[in-house]
């Protein structure tokens, strides 16, 4: 005899798909030195904030927030190996009106989370 079996409901969605994922690191990228919210973020896929983070870090394995830091982390140690820009707050890139920043709000900021991350100061770093 014949079975007939029902398709069953596709397993829910796991995470951002990709052209999700790519048009936010896109944004992310050309935004850096930006507010960089989840509120912003998430418009950028037209979807609430709170089930953006939370697909976000489903795709991801981080938080919007940790990656957006690790990301200006990452640009400040690419500056800090190829400018000779000063590190502190007044003159840096750390925080900048008329150059390109790498979005930190002050130079502690900065100093923090690039230790947390690389376990070394900026100024170890050169």
């Amino acid at each position: 005899m014949l079975t007939i079996t029902t398709p069953t409901l596709e397993a829910k969605r796991k995470g951002l798909t990709h052209t999700q994922l790519q048009q936010v690191l896109s944004y992310i990228c050309t935004h850096l030195n930006r507010d960089l919210s989840l509120t912003k973020l998430a418009e950028v896929i037209n979807i609430s904030p709170t089930y953006f983070a939370s697909l976000f870090k489903q795709t991801m394995g981080i938080s919007p927030r940790q990656y957006v830091i690790q990301q200006r982390v990452e640009q400040a140690k690419l500056m800090l190996s190829k400018t000779d820009l000063a590190i502190t707050l007044r003159d840096s890139f750390a925080y900048r009106r008329n150059c390109p920043t790498v979005g930190f709000s002050s130079q502690s900021h900065l100093t923090q989370q690039f230790k947390r991350l690389t376990g070394m100061t900026p100024k170890q770093i050169r």
